[in-house]
C-alpha cells in the first residue's frame, strides 16, 4: 500500500551485450500505512446525511446536516437530542439541497452560524442564523441572507463547503456552474464567482450588509483562489491550517489540491486548462506556471468518479492515522491516504472499503475524524490501525539491457493473497508510468516472474513494482535504475538557458505536449506540441535558476536536463 520507496544508487561497468545493473537481496519488509476502517455510530434516524459538524463551543456536540434541509443535533455519545435547524427556500433536485454548515468561530458567545445551500431558483445561497434560548435548538425567524450566487441553467456543480478560517474569515467552494467541460469559462473568469474558493469578512450585526471583502482578497471583490470545477468537500488542517480541496474531475481525472497556510490569494488551480496536472482546453490559457497542480490525481475509472474531499486526522484514537489526509471515491469505496514524504512530496496509498457514497469528512471538537455515507445513511467513526508488510517477500528485483529491450526479473519466496504486479517505469526516479501487468502465480513458497519493456531515447530508465494483494492493498518494491548506454538527442539547444527561452528541436511530429519539470518533480510547465516539428521556442517565465528536466510525451518520451541561469 505504501509509496515509500527505499533507493538505492551503484556505480556500475558497463559490459559489451548487456548491463547487469542491480540485485536486491532481502526478505524484504516495507513499513505500511495504517489500515482504515470505518466504525458506524449513527445508522439509524438519518435521511440523506451530507455533512458532520462541530460547534466549536465546548460541548464536543456534532450537527449533522441533511440533503433536505434539516441539521440534527446529537451529543458526545452520539445520542440524538433534537431537530436542530429546519432550512426554508432550499431545492434538492440532483446535486442541489443544504449542503453546508459553518458555526462562528465565537459562537460560545454570539449564536451566530452560517448554512450553506440551494434556494427554489437554483442559485447559491448563504444565509446567518441564531441559535434560540434552547442551545439545541435555532432560532429560525433570525435567517438572513448574506450572498446570493447566481447558477444559471444547470442544476450540478454547486460546491460547496464553509469553512472559517485562522483569519475569521469565512471561505466557501463554489462549482464552475455546471454542464461539461466549463463552456462559459466561469472558473477562470475572475469576475464571476463560480468555479472558486470566495472568503467573506462576515458582519454579525443586525443590520445589511452582512459581510464585506477582506482586504487580502487578490480582486476586490469574494473571489480568493479560481479554477475549480466542483469542490465539493475541502478543510483545513486543524494543527497547520493549509487548505486539502477535493475537485471533482471531468471524464479522465479526480484530484487532491494542496494549498500551504499563509499562501497569500489568487491561487489558481487550472480548471478548465488543465484537468488534474493534464491539459484539457488550454484555448486562451496562459503559461503553466500560472497554475498550482494537484497534490495528487488518480484516474475516473470505472467505478471511481466522483472524489470525495477529506480530513488531515490529528486525533488521538487512533495514534496510526496522525497526520494522514483522508479522503474517499464516492462511488467506488476506494479511499485515499496522503502523508508528507519528508522531502516536499507525498506518499499515497490507497484501500477499498465496503462503504460506499462517501460525502463528507468531518471531526468532533476533539479531533476525532468521522465519514459520512449519503447512500447507507450513516455516519462512521475513522479507525486506523498500524499496517503491516502484504503477504509476500520479494527475493530479488534486476534488470537487464539486451537490444532494444529492458528484461527485468524478479523472484518471490512467499506468496499469500498476491493478486498481480504491476510494473511502472520513469525516466527521472520520480513519475512514473505504467507499463504491463503480471498475474502472481499463486505459489506459496514462491516464483520466479519476467518481463520485457521497449527501451525509449533516454540514457537511463527506472523501475518499480506495484505489488497488489488480493483486497486492493498495494506497497512499491524498490527502484532501480537501468543505464541505456546512450544519450538523448539533443532535443533543447542550448542546454544552458540564458535569454529565458526554451529551444526544442523536434525533427517529427510524434510528440504531444512537453514539460519542463523542477528538481521536486513538479511540471512547472506545459506545452500542447501535437503535430509541430522544427524548432519551437517557449518562454520559462520568472522560474527561478537550477536545474529542470524538459520532458516530450507521445509515441515515445524523451527528456534532456537543462540549466537555466
Amino acid at each position: 500500500m505504501s509509496t515509500s520507496i527505499f533507493t538505492c544508487r551503484l556505480r556500475i561497468r558497463r559490459s559489451l551485450s548487456v548491463i547487469l545493473f542491480f540485485l536486491f537481496f532481502s526478505n524484504h519488509v516495507i513499513s505500511q500505512p495504517p489500515v482504515v476502517s470505518l466504525n458506524p455510530v449513527v445508522s439509524t434516524g438519518l435521511n440523506l446525511p451530507i455533512q458532520f459538524v462541530n460547534a466549536g463551543d465546548g460541548t464536543n456536540r456534532v450537527f449533522i446536516v441533511e440533503k433536505g434541509g434539516t441539521v440534527k443535533v446529537y451529543d458526545a455519545a452520539f445520542n440524538f437530542l433534537s431537530l436542530f435547524l429546519t432550512v426554508s427556500n432550499v431545492s434538492t433536485d440532483g446535486e442541489r439541497g443544504l449542503l453546508s454548515l459553518a458555526f462562528h468561530p465565537d459562537y460560545a458567545n454570539n449564536g451566530f452560524f452560517y448554512v450553506y445551500y440551494t434556494n427554489a431558483a437554483g442559485d447559491l445561497e448563504i444565509a446567518r442564523y441564531h441559535v434560540s434560548g434552547n442551545a439545541n435548538v435555532a432560532d429560525e425567524a433570525t435567517k438572513v441572507i448574506v450572498i446570493t450566487i447566481p447558477h444559471p441553467v444547470n442544476a450540478n456543480h454547486n460546491g460547496g463547503e464553509l469553512h472559517f478560517g485562522t483569519d475569521g474569515y469565512l471561505y466557501l467552494s463554489t462549482g464552475d456552474g455546471g454542464g461539461a467541460g466549463d463552456q462559459p469559462n466561469n472558473a477562470q473568469n475572475t469576475s464571476v464567482l463560480l468555479g472558486k474558493i470566495l472568503r467573506l469578512n462576515v458582519n454579525t450585526s443586525a443590520t445589511a450588509p452582512y459581510y464585506t471583502n477582506p482586504a487580502g482578497n487578490p480582486y476586490n471583490n469574494e473571489v480568493f483562489d479560481l479554477g475549480l470545477r466542483n469542490p465539493y468537500r475541502w478543510s483545513f488542517d486543524r494543527l497547520t491550517h493549509d487548505m486539502w480541496i477535493g475537485d471533482v474531475g471531468q471524464d479522465s481525472y479526480e484530484e487532491i489540491d494542496y494549498r500551504p497556510a499563509g499562501s497569500t490569494g489568487g491561487v489558481n488551480y487550472g480548471w478548465h486548462c488543465y484537468e488534474g496536472d493534464n491539459p484539457y482546453n488550454t484555448t486562451g490559457c496562459g503559461p503553466s506556471t500560472n497554475y498550482v497542480f494537484p497534490a495528487f490525481t488518480y484516474p475516473s475509472q470505472n467505478p471511481s468518479a466522483a472524489v470525495t474531499g477529506g480530513i488531515v486526522y490529528r486525533g488521538a484514537a487512533s495514534p496510526a492515522l496522525q497526520g494522514y489526509y483522508v479522503a474517499a471515491d464516492f462511488y467506488s469505496g476506494r479511499f485515499y491516504l496522503i502523508i508528507s514524504d519528508g522531502s516536499g512530496g507525498w506518499d499515497t496509498s490507497s484501500q477499498t472499503l465496503t462503504s460506499t457514497g462517501i460525502v463528507d469528512f468531518g471531526e468532533t471538537e476533539d479531533g476525532e475524524g468521522y465519514a459520512v455515507s449519503l447512500t447507507a445513511n450513516t455516519v462512521y467513526r475513522l479507525v486506523g490501525v498500524p499496517g503491516t508488510a502484504l503477504p509476500v517477500k520479494l527475493l530479488g528485483f534486476s534488470g537487464i539491457v539486451s537490444g532494444n529491450q529492458v528484461k527485468l526479473n524478479w523472484k518471490t519466496t512467499l506468496e499469500e493473497n498476491l493478486q498481480q504486479f504491476d510494473i511502472e517505469y520513469s525516466l527521472d526516479g520520480r513519475v512514473f508510468n505504467y507499463a504491463g501487468t503480471l498475474q502472481a502465480k499463486h505459489i506459496a513458497n514462491g516464483a520466479v516472474y519476467d518481463f520485457s519493456h521497449a527501451t525509449v531515447n533516454s540514457d537511463a530508465m527506472f523501475y518499480r513494482l506495484k505489488i497488489i494483494d488480493t483486497d486492493g492493498s498495494y506497497f512499491y518494491s524498490n527502484i532501480i535504475r537501468i543505464p541505456l548506454g546512450h544519450q538523448n538527442d539533443k532535443i533543447v539547444s542550448p542546454s544552458v538557458i540564458t535569454d529565458g527561452i526554451v529551444n526544442l528541436n523536434i525533427g517529427n511530429a510524434g510528440y504531444t505536449t512537453m514539460e519542463l519539470i523542477n528538481a521536486g518533480g513538479i511540471p512547472v510547465i506545459k506545452r500542447k506540441i501535437e503535430g509541430q516539428t522544427g524548432r519551437i521556442s517557449i518562454p520559462t517565465g520568472n522560474l527561478p535558476p537550477g536545474i529542470y528536466l524538459v520532458r516530450l510525451n507521445g509515441s515515445t518520451t524523451v527528456t534532456q536536463k537543462v540549466l537555466i541561469q
